[in-house]
């Protein structure tokens, strides 16, 4: 990533000359490009911007309209709240315009961005909001980060924002995915994080294909097959009719070329219209690896969703007897609730009990009551009839409990639900049917349910936020999660993360140093914090790499040792020196590697070679 020092009075200066006398050094393209298209629009960067929000109503209208980008994005924001919430930032969603649909993570800072109007409900296009990371990102099409003083008004320079547009596989953009924290602190990672984020939003879209599609995936490595890093493209009658960015790049294509090229036009080599791996070139010449699928596999079911590699259950022999546990009272038909910290993997257990339970082959439907409007939610889960209220779908909808009939419904973040809706749920789960909104017959609904939450439901029904009545119902047994913390396998854990999220395929490797730091941080977002963490690392690293140290985030990295721990005398080291064991074998094997070359093997590890020559004296290595 560029290395960029300004401060606000040189930024200011060079917005100046800028609009005086064109270009300026010092300043990325996409900003200078940005506030020239902002002073053509006569934009008064010493003001205000002046924004309208919309009404409750019309911010109703917007989500619903976006509902399906909404739910296509939910697991990646999702994951990087934890990240958000370390960082002091908050994860944004707009729609293609640059309207705020949603915003997570740290309350504070959520705080401070609302005062310049970064909230739900406000138009952040740079024809409005000047030059911000969401808004020049659509215009440009392309990864920006804007940092303090880049931002076009004044009042933004508190900022510091990195987006990137979500497009479509025919090229439409469909929205952007912001990060944004305080100017003050440098979010080094924020961009990469996002593009990891939007590579895997844009690349789960290619799942929800039909039958009447050919794919082809490619990439110049074969492990890359299968993940967000792939080519994507997508055939109607030999005819290419979608891909996705990467595709593109690796065939030297642009957007064009949809509806026109043809399979053998592209592929002139390749005789054979079959299923199976394939060896490609790219538009220089390159060997690409294939896997094409002529006729895909049906749609994977609602009933049953895989679980990403990285988010498949990692259970400790606690929790597995736990889970056990959940899978017998679901069995049973009795309501289960699921505590923990945030991260600790809630949901990924719940998925898990289902998947173990008697309704397997039966729809799973995750609800997050914290995440949807209040404005929203009782439609989203009761349905509605047509025309129970403006804006509302032609033909109505069936609302997330039908949709769960038969099978499981997860009610995550159960206690953020709104006290006026508690006694609608407590109804439905009593009386066993659901009465949508704006009227309409009662339809019978027969599912199991899960609730999770990081509350403690107790203390909020004896604050008086929480119904008894509804508590008694969902909670005759809940099950406690451990944090992340309290996991005596957590070196082990590091390892088996890494291995799934594919770094032993992409040849991409964690120093021993790297990897005794991460085993030993506190985690405060515990298990989503820990794989966010892993993903930007390993999106960050090239094939062949050894990922050290200095790779680690900052909040991560500040909490190691300013040099690695002297040896403990004992002969048995107790728990508090874990560390210092850890960083002894890590130091032998790292010279071992390395031939005895100290400078290598210091590489290797990721600290400096002085650190590491001391070391070997006091330890005689």
């Amino acid at each position: 990533m560029e290395s960029r020092v300004a401060t606000p009075r040189t930024l200011l200066a060079a917005r100046q000359r800028v609009f005086a006398a064109g270009g300026v050094e010092g300043v990325p393209e996409p900003i200078l490009r940005s506030w020239q298209r902002c002073a053509a629009l006569g934009l008064d960067f010493g003001t205000r911007p002046r924004v309208e929000p919309l009404s409750a109503r019309e911010l109703r209208e917007a989500c619903e309209r976006n509902e399906a980008l909404r739910r296509r994005c939910r697991p990646e924001i999702e994951a990087l709240h934890a990240d958000a919430q370390a960082t002091d930032s908050i994860v944004v969603l707009s729609d293609a315009d640059g309207l705020v649909l949603d915003t997570l993570g740290s309350n504070a800072f959520a705080g401070k961005a609302a005062q310049v109007a970064l909230r739900p409900g406000v138009p952040w296009s740079e024809a409005v909001t000047g030059t911000n990371a969401v808004g020049t990102a659509l215009i440009e099409r392309r990864p920006v980060e804007v940092r303090g003083a880049e931002h076009y008004f004044e009042p933004h320079r508190i900022l510091s924002c990195a987006a990137m547009p979500i497009l479509g596989m025919r090229g439409e953009t469909l929205g952007a995915l912001d990060l944004s924290g305080p100017a003050a602190v440098h979010h080094m990672h924020a961009l990469g994080l996002i593009r990891l984020a939007v590579d895997a939003i844009e690349h789960r879209q290619f799942e929800e294909l039909g039958r009447d599609h050919a794919i082809l995936r490619l990439h110049a490595d074969r492990a890359l097959l299968g993940t967000p890093r792939e080519g994507v493209l997508v055939f109607a009658e030999r005819r290419l009719v979608g891909a996705n960015r990467a595709a593109l790049s690796l065939l030297g294509l642009d957007w064009a070329a949809l509806d026109r090229a043809g399979f053998e036009s592209l592929f002139p080599d390749l005789r054979a219209w079959e299923p199976g791996r394939l060896n490609l070139r790219d538009g220089n010449g390159r060997a690409l690896h294939g896997d094409f699928q002529p006729e895909p596999a049906r749609p994977r079911s609602r009933s049953a969703p895989a679980l990403p590699a990285a988010d498949a259950p990692v259970f400790d022999p606690g929790t597995e007897g736990l889970l056990a546990r959940a899978v017998r009272l679901l069995d049973a038909n009795i309501p289960v609730v699921v505590e923990g910290e945030t991260g600790t993997g809630k949901e990924v257990f719940s998925r898990a009990a289902h998947a173990r339970s008697a309704r397997a082959q039966a729809p799973f439907v995750a609800v997050n009551c914290a995440s949807l409007p209040e404005s929203l939610i009782e439609a989203e889960l009761f349905g509605y009839e047509p025309g129970a209220f403006t804006g509302a779908a032609k033909h109505g909808a069936k609302g997330l409990l039908r949709q769960a009939d038969g099978g499981l419904l997860f009610l995550d973040e159960i206690g953020d639900m709104p006290l006026s809706l508690q006694s609608r749920l407590l109804r439905a789960l009593q009386e066993r049917e659901v009465q949508p909104v704006g009227g309409g017959r009662p339809v019978p609904v027969d599912f199991t349910l899960i609730c999770a939450t990081h509350r403690d439901l107790g203390r909020l029904v004896e604050e008086g936020r929480f119904r008894a009545d509804l508590f008694y119902r969902i909670a005759p047994y809940r099950v406690t999660l451990p944090p992340l913390r309290d996991r005596s396998d957590r070196a082990a854990l590091v390892g088996a993360l890494w291995e799934r999220l594919g770094g032993a395929r992409q040849g991409i490797a964690l120093a021993p140093a790297c990897a005794a730091v991460l085993a030993e941080a506190e985690w405060p977002g515990n298990f989503r914090q820990l794989v966010g963490t892993l993903r930007a690392l390993l999106a960050l690293a090239d094939p062949g790499d050894v990922v050290g140290i200095d790779a680690l985030p900052e909040p991560i990295r500040k909490r190691q040792p300013a040099a690695l721990p002297e040896p403990a005398p004992r002969p048995q080291a107790e728990p508090g020196h874990r560390l210092d064991s850890i960083a002894r074998e890590a130091m032998r094997a790292a010279l071992d590697a390395a031939g005895g070359n100290v400078s290598e093997a210091a590489r290797r590890l990721g600290i400096s070679r002085s650190t590491l020559y001391r070391r070997c004296l006091s330890e005689r290595l």
